[in-house]
């Protein structure tokens, strides 16, 4: 088995080193002061261009500017909001097919974690010409033939003519909490990662729509405190495990005729994906089951509302759904899988037939980037080079000629021209801050953009340790690792030990990747004299279908094993203090630190658990049934692994901290697990944020709050003394 430590220095500073060295300090963390540069977002555009959204501090102004892949200069301005009449500034922009036109967006307000309405407007390039499509909608998009901008408002879908500005309400049906058109609801957004549920076809002719009956999904409510004399309530719909989900159908609506048509896809339970193919006439919408392991691919006549079945894949345990689906020129399509046990890239003809299977091996495709038609050539990224390194490759359509095309160690993600001409490629590691650098798409590298010397330069002013990557053999799996250790460690002396961990399904905490903000703060903790610590135990991914989907039926169980089993190992180490061991995580991760600390009580002296779920019975049917079926299935993989129900085991130092107005795992879990606590009579310390979300991040101070906190407990009860 390759070392991992073998890709990251391991060499210590000397205790004399350190004395000129500066202490890191929580508000340098959240102040921005170890922030890496970065780049702004680019747009791919047609051709060897990208557009990029600048802002001008001198002129207040904001514009759309195109600059050239091969030479990253700038070439032209397209639009400036110093010149337009009626828009002062805008925050989003978007181009049509032939990008002789844009949609630009102004006056956002957040709903979920996606979503978002906004004021947009349609810019005309050629005529500079600036028209207002509606205030307060979400998801504008041009049709394919540039007469049409579909819409949603008001749960409903509306088409402006951009020749007559005359607008068509599509639908007529939305409420609030009752029914909505063409906008994902709660849970759809939240798991399966989209908000805009209408697409138009190759020609503008139909458009393809999902319809979320949500009636008779159970209401979740939130005291939002505010700042006003009274609190107000945020109510949504709100699937928890086993209850009902909205009902979700598939409906075509035709320009020609101004009709709809409900389309039957058969018996099914989510429509997480639509797509239209290469033909115009036909629409693939993917389906699954409720336990998420029978997938299919329907095709869709949107004239004749018929279907027919494309690709049918079932799995033991549960299939991931993405956005992978690449149809070709002639309809082929490419498409990933795990049914070898890895992921990896496939090719089907149009009738659903495979072709080939293009990536094969013990490693997985970690992201798909496209398929170059003319070079018939796929690049993807992989762990060909282990798994916590990120490579991206070159193949061609028949499994041949793989090129590796980037640096061999390290993460490196790729962001493509439109023509996969060129890719931007970031590279970072665990002793490399992110690298910014222009690549061909043959593998060479043309310029480098953004290195972020100074920020290393930086930070070597400050009480760094290296992480020290390994593996460690627990449970009969080797488990990859990391350990940071205080710069004038002495094996001879006894260190506490912090674990941290998120643990959840085809998760990876454990990466040769450069610092988070939990990096500096566990490298500050280390130089207060504790030793910190990462595994990823089972149930993590990019190991296997196998090594990830163990945990199926019995989220908690395995995990929970595996990091109180690596605790025991590690404190048999003579420079680990048995009787100061502690463990900490947010949301999976913090599930997982107070099972610990009352399943693995003989070990764990401290633990902090930030906006943990204490039962999968209060989380979202998509996430909690595709790794646990429904509680009526499978309730003992409910309670057996919910701390709610262990309270009583509770010995050491325990800190739990929740935001009020968290949508994702609400505040209710933590709420049960403190009235546990209180009926096992056991003490503890909690941490309620009023109104923050799952994040925990908006407000002044907020984070830095939190981190001094958890600092201080830990600081108390996890010591070196």
């Amino acid at each position: 088995m390759l070392l991992l430590t073998s890709y990251i220095s391991t060499a210590q500073t000397t205790p004399k080193q350190t004395s000129n060295l500066k202490e890191i300090t929580l508000e340098e963390i959240w102040n921005g002061t170890f922030s890496a540069e970065r780049m702004n977002s680019l747009n791919s555009m047609n051709g060897d261009f990208y557009a990029v959204l600048d802002y001008n501090r001198q002129t207040r102004s904001v514009s759309v500017d195109k600059y050239s892949y091969k030479t990253l200069e700038k070439v032209e301005t397209i639009v400036n909001s110093a010149n337009l009449n009626g828009l002062n500034s805008f925050s989003s922009y978007s181009f049509n097919n032939d990008e002789t036109k844009l949609i630009l967006g102004t006056n956002f307000k957040k709903i979920y974690r996606h979503s978002f309405k906004g004021t947009f407007y349609a810019y005309d390039i050629a005529s500079k010409s600036l028209t207002l499509i509606e205030e307060n909608i979400q998801e504008p998009v041009f049709s394919p033939d540039n007469k049409n901008i579909a819409y949603a408002k008001d749960n409903n879908i509306f088409i402006k003519n951009l020749a007559s500005n005359n607008i068509t309400q599509v639908t007529n049906d939305g409420k609030i909490n009752e029914v909505i058109n063409g906008i994902t609801d709660w849970v759809y957004e939240e798991e399966f990662a989209f908000v805009r549920a209408f697409e138009w076809n190759k020609t503008g002719t139909h458009l393809a729509f999902l319809r979320f009956d949500e009636t008779n999904v159970p209401t979740f409510s939130m005291d939002i405190v505010g700042t006003e004399l009274y609190p107000t309530q945020q109510v949504f719909k709100y699937p928890k495990a086993g209850e009902k989900n909205a009902d979700v159908t598939l409906h075509m609506y035709t320009l020609s005729t101004a009709s709809t048509k409900k389309i039957s896809l058969g018996d099914y339970e989510y429509i997480p994906r639509i797509k239209w193919s290469n033909d115009a006439d036909v629409l693939v919408a993917t389906t699954l089951n409720r336990h998420q392991n029978n997938l299919k691919l329907h095709k869709v006549n949107p004239v004749k509302a018929t279907t027919v079945l494309l690709l049918n894949e079932t799995d033991k345990a549960y299939i991931d759904i993405t956005d992978n689906l690449t149809f070709l020129a002639d309809n082929s399509f490419i498409w990933t899988s795990e049914k070898d046990g890895y992921n990896h890239i496939y090719h089907y003809d149009f009738n659903g037939k495979l072709i080939n299977q293009i990536t094969k091996g013990n490693w997985e495709v970690t992201n798909y980037y496209g398929f170059n038609e003319k070079k018939k050539t796929i690049y993807y990224q992989s762990i060909e080079n282990g798994s916590i390194n990120r490579g991206v490759y070159a193949i061609n359509l028949k499994g041949k000629h793989k090129e590796l095309l980037s640096n061999v160690n390290g993460q490196n993600t790729a962001a493509f021209s439109k023509n996969l001409n060129f890719f931007i490629n970031t590279h970072s590691s665990a002793n490399t801050p992110p690298v910014y650098s222009l690549y061909t798409a043959k593998g060479k590298m043309l310029k480098v953009i953004k290195d972020n010397v100074a920020l290393k330069e930086r930070l070597s002013a400050y009480k760094m340790s290296p992480k020290e990557f390994s593996t460690i053999n627990i449970n009969g799996n080797d488990l990859n690792m990391w350990m940071v250790k205080p710069l004038d460690f002495d094996e001879t002396k006894k260190y506490p030990l912090l674990m941290f961990q998120y643990s959840g399904p085809g998760s990876q905490q454990v990466g040769n990747t450069w610092n988070g903000s939990n990096d500096y703060w566990h490298n500050m903790l280390a130089q207060k004299g504790i030793i910190v610590v990462c595994i990823d135990g089972r149930g993590t991914g990019y190991k296997g279908a196998d090594f990830k989907k163990v945990t199926q039926k019995e989220l908690g169980k395995y995990e929970v094993e595996d990091q109180i089993a690596a605790a025991k190992k590690l404190v048999e180490r003579s420079y680990i203090d048995k009787n100061n061991v502690g463990i900490w995580g947010w949301s999976f991760g913090g599930f997982m630190s107070t099972n610990c600390i009352l399943k693995g009580n003989d070990v764990f002296t401290t633990a902090i658990a930030v906006a943990p779920v204490t039962s999968w019975r209060f989380y979202d049917s998509v996430y909690t049934e595709r790794y646990m079926q429904t509680p009526q299935e499978n309730a003992s993989g409910y309670d057996d692994n919910s701390p709610i129900n262990y309270a009583d085991k509770l010995k050491g130092n325990y800190l739990l901290v929740h935001g009020t107005g968290d949508d994702n795992v609400h505040v209710q879990n933590s709420y049960r697990m403190i009235n546990s606590l209180i009926e096992a009579n056991k003490q503890f310390d909690m941490f309620i944020v009023p109104d923050r979300t799952h994040g925990i991040y908006k407000g002044r101070n907020t984070r830095l709050n939190l981190f001094t906190k958890m600092t201080n407990f830990i600081d108390a009860n996890l010591n070196n003394k």
